[in-house]
């Protein structure tokens, strides 16, 4: 048999199988890691540079080790490499077929109750003048009587944006569960069901961070026979199991939820009881959103937030009521227990309800509240500030190893900001750089002179120098912002100048984000102005991307209610806000930013960092030193020359 020193080396099966393979220590180093966490059900954190091959290191234990695997990941475009193109060419390598299934949550099958037995609630029935036509409903309704899966990305022309999607398929909110007719052949149980049996399954952080916390009723438990969970793209995790610990409830679930409630009860012709307490929480819903609304328009910049000192005195008395209202609700619709959908309704109900009193009852130290409120309604939420003891307490109950990768988890050599935050203690951890030559393929351009971020003019300055880089690269640019204001502003900007017209602009926004990615590299020169979404998970390699400019340092915003409030529980609790949660996160997202540019061995480019307090603050310093080993110059014109330099070297992909 052969061992992972064989299988990584020169000679071994992936040299042999994979015409691109080339032999990295570092790589099969994090196998062997990877291996022994496995075999000794432990927890292993591991940071990985890009260029390692992280996702070879791990695929290659996992798949030797004979143990029941979960992969998870943070976006479906991983999602869909490691089951089209990696897992199928790892496995053919060695040798050792596997059973792989991939796992998508609920919102991407076809629910049958919903298509026949719910078809009243289908928002696009068909008119009698579009009777026969093809449309997306037509096509779904053909496709169903030969589906196996019932995964709606087989449905030919179907687009994610299509209202019909969310017709035809369940959420957790409007799920009958067991209570299903249809529920022996819901594909989402059958789904589950293969992904018990297999012995790889990719999900995402979503669905597996909701079966951790028990969010889903009714279909077993993922975790239940794992011997490993192998998390990549992991530095996503304190942040989503930070909102899913947390509570939330908006108008909307809950005007929805009277909306199918008035639908049922009519069409049984009873309930005058439960319909008089609809009518009063639907009052309620209202005058909270009509107190809220005086503040609105003074809420643009801030994005709608209100902190919950902030609200209370104008919404507290209505929202006293949403609760008990909510309660009351649920015990006259428990009365209907033998009517499924009557049932789910009531659970939806009581959920509500449960989550309301979450919100209304927390202490200061344990948690954020917020209100988030727009012209169509609000939502109140809480994020608890310490989710450490619930997340280590999951993982502590399954006897199983958990795997933690990212190219983003240290902050220097240095772990303990993110196992800190998970509650993950003196796990092993590793940490591997790239393979990159970053000073001879980068340079890291440090613009002296500019104004400083909060100034007026710091926008603008940052876009007169944009367009001296760009015009010098020929394109091939990412811009990145920290906010969608600034970002609004900078493509008003560049439009309103008329810059480079020859490069074609693409912003964030204007149309969906993979769209925009595809267009960017079939282009070859253009020109993507982004924010959060294109900082991390984006991979462009060869000429297409040759710039990055980043605006400023991506500081969470201290206006933000939740940020605040955070800040105020770190002090309140002895520690130092800005060393233990500002820096470190925003250093993070900093080298995922600067991530962008290097891709592969072959990739040359320039990132710009335009934010002068990298040269006057002292913690500018321990932020450079977080990043990879680049050439560094404050000088423009050498930027611009190793722009002009590198941009022919590329060939530009067809």
């Amino acid at each position: 048999m052969l061992d992972l020193e064989d299988i990584f080396g020169a000679h071994g099966p992936l040299a042999r199988s994979l015409p691109d393979f080339s032999v990295r220590e570092p790589q099969r180093h994090m196998a062997e890691r990877v291996a022994a966490a496995i075999a000794r059900r432990e927890a292993l954190v591991v940071e990985a540079g890009t260029g390692t091959g992280k996702t070879f290191a791990y695929l290659v234990p996992a798949l030797l080790s004979g143990a029941r695997v979960l992969i998870s990941t943070g976006t479906r475009a991983l999602q869909d490499q490691l089951y089209a193109k990696d897992l199928p060419l790892v496995t053919r390598a060695l040798g050792r077929p596997a059973t792989v299934t991939l796992l998508k949550g609920r919102g991407n099958y076809l629910c049958r109750y919903r298509l026949s037995g719910g078809e009243a609630t289908l928002p696009l029935p068909l008119s009698p003048d579009t009777a026969g036509a093809d449309t997306p409903l037509e096509r779904i309704r053909r496709w169903a009587h030969t589906t196996r899966s019932g995964d709606l990305a087989e449905v030919a022309g179907l687009k994610d944006a299509d209202p019909v999607w969310a017709a035809v398929t369940s959420t957790r909110d409007n799920c009958l569960g067991q209570r299903c007719p249809q529920l022996s052949r819901c594909h989402v149980v059958a789904a589950r069901r293969a992904a018990l049996e297999a012995d790889l399954v990719i999900v995402n952080h979503h669905l597996l961070l909701a079966d951790l916390a028990l969010k889903e009723d009714g279909f077993g438990d993922l975790l239940g026979a794992a011997d490993a969970v192998i998390l990549d793209e992991a530095h996503q995790i304190p942040d989503l199991a930070t909102a899913l610990f947390g509570a939330e409830v908006g108008s909307r679930r809950i005007e929805t939820l009277l909306a199918e409630l008035e639908s049922r009860l009519t069409a049984r012709g009873a309930g005058a009881e439960a319909g008089a307490e609809q009518g009063r929480l639907a009052a309620s819903v209202h005058a909270v959103h009509a107190c809220l609304g005086r503040m609105i328009q003074a809420l643009a910049g801030r994005g709608g937030r209100l902190e919950w000192e902030e609200a209370e005195p104008l919404i507290g008395r209505e929202v006293e009521q949403l609760g008990p209202q909510l309660a009351r609700l649920t015990e006259q619709l428990r009365r209907f227990e033998a009517d499924a959908p009557l049932a789910a309704l009531a659970e939806r109900a009581a959920e509500l309800a449960a989550g309301l009193a979450r919100i209304v009852a927390l202490e200061a130290l344990e948690g954020a509240r917020c209100v988030q409120a727009g012209r169509r309604g609000f939502t109140l939420s809480m994020m608890p500030f310490d989710i450490a003891p619930r997340f280590q307490s999951m993982l502590g109950a399954r006897a199983c190893a958990w795997i933690f990768t990212s190219a983003t988890l240290s902050f220097g050599a240095d772990f303990s900001h993110f196992t800190g935050r998970l509650g993950l203690g003196d796990c092993g951890t590793l940490k591997i750089d790239s393979p990159f030559d970053f000073a001879r393929q980068s340079r890291l351009y440090l613009p002296r002179d500019l104004p400083a971020p909060s100034a007026a003019a710091h926008l603008p300055a940052v876009m007169e120098l944009a367009r001296v880089l760009i015009e010098a690269a020929g394109g091939g640019a990412f811009v990145l912002f920290t906010s969608h204001r600034a970002l609004a502003q900078a493509a008003e900007w560049w439009r309103s100048a008329g810059a480079l017209a020859h490069v074609r602009l693409l912003v964030q926004g204007e149309a969906p984000r993979e769209r925009l990615l595809e267009r960017f590299r079939l282009d070859g020169n253009a020109l993507l102005f982004g924010t959060a979404s294109f900082w991390e998970g984006v991979d462009v390699k060869g000429a297409a991307l040759r710039l990055v400019v980043i605006e400023k340092l991506p500081f969470a915003s201290p206006e933000d209610p939740l940020v605040r409030a955070r800040i105020q529980y770190l002090q309140l609790s002895g520690g130092n806000a800005f060393r233990d949660y500002q820096l470190p996160e925003a250093a993070l997202a900093l080298k995922q930013g600067v991530g962008r540019l290097i891709r592969s061995e072959a990739d040359l480019g320039v990132v710009a960092l335009c934010d002068p307090r990298l040269g006057t603050r002292g913690y500018g310093k321990v932020l450079l030193a977080a990043l990879p080993p680049m050439g560094r110059t404050d000088r423009l014109d050498e930027a611009v020359a190793f722009l002009r330099a590198c941009a022919p070297a590329l060939e530009t992909p067809p």
